[in-house]
């Protein structure tokens, strides 16, 4: 498997291959119409809950990452569809969050990863 990760703010390249959004909500100042984009999964990101709760503070990450999992284990669906893509081609996960080292696609990168 293929999975790479990228800010959606960042351009497009050819190299992507199968370009997925994997943030619930939209990110700011990005118009849909000029994103490059094969999918948007919300229903594949943090729960509402979640998301408000960990709000990107560093030292909530490593309980974020346990408690995202526990929430990916019940997404087994979508988990497939993603799945497939990075079996078939090259998968970038895109996300808008700024922090690059602590963010919910670096978790479901690893979780793919881990299947």
């Amino acid at each position: 498997m293929d999975i790479n990760l990228k800010r959606i703010y960042e351009e497009p390249s050819k190299s992507d291959g199968t370009r997925i959004l994997v943030d619930r909500i939209w990110p700011r100042g990005i118009k849909k119409e000029n994103v490059r984009l094969d999918d948007w999964i919300q229903e594949i990101a943090p729960s509402t809950e979640l998301r408000k709760w960990f709000d990107h503070k560093d030292e909530r990450f490593p309980l974020f990452r346990e408690k995202y999992r526990r929430e990916l284990d019940t997404q087994q669906e979508l988990i497939k569809i993603l799945l497939t893509h990075a079996k078939q081609s090259k998968l970038t996960l895109l996300y808008g969050a700024k922090n690059t080292e602590h963010n919910q696609a670096i978790v479901l990168k690893e979780y793919l990863e881990d299947l």
